[in-house]
């Protein structure tokens, strides 16, 4: 049980940091992540809007007062990391990146935060 503690905490801390990182790039470089959000074909308007999302997401798992709102952080998550995956991969950019280690850290973070935290 205490390694299933000590790998819960490792990959959501690891996740939130990912994520607070991805948050702070587009809150203070918004003109070179909406030029990066353009070669990926996906709308600018949604930069800060998802930074904002990511924030509050890391807060709701990290807080888990509301196994609702929890659940639907780390959906977020996911689908934001699957589909960064896949745009970067279908932009030729190779499938190895933030994202993709993210999707390995999201995993262990929901199954074992489940397990433990629940």
């Amino acid at each position: 049980m205490k390694l299933n503690k000590i790998i819960y905490w490792a990959s959501t801390v690891l996740l939130c940091l990912l994520m607070a990182y991805s948050a702070s790039m587009y809150f203070t470089n918004t003109e070179t992540v909406k030029g990066f959000f353009e070669n990926l074909n996906y709308p600018t308007y949604i930069v800060i809007p998802l930074a904002i999302l990511k924030v509050l997401g890391i807060v709701m798992i990290l807080w888990r007062k509301s196994t609702w709102l929890t659940e639907w952080a780390y959906a977020g998550f996911f689908f934001d990391l699957v589909l960064a995956t896949a745009a970067h991969y279908y932009a030729g950019h190779g499938i190895v990146g933030f994202s993709l280690y993210g999707l390995l850290l999201i995993f262990p973070s929901y199954f074992l935060g489940k397990q433990i935290r629940d």
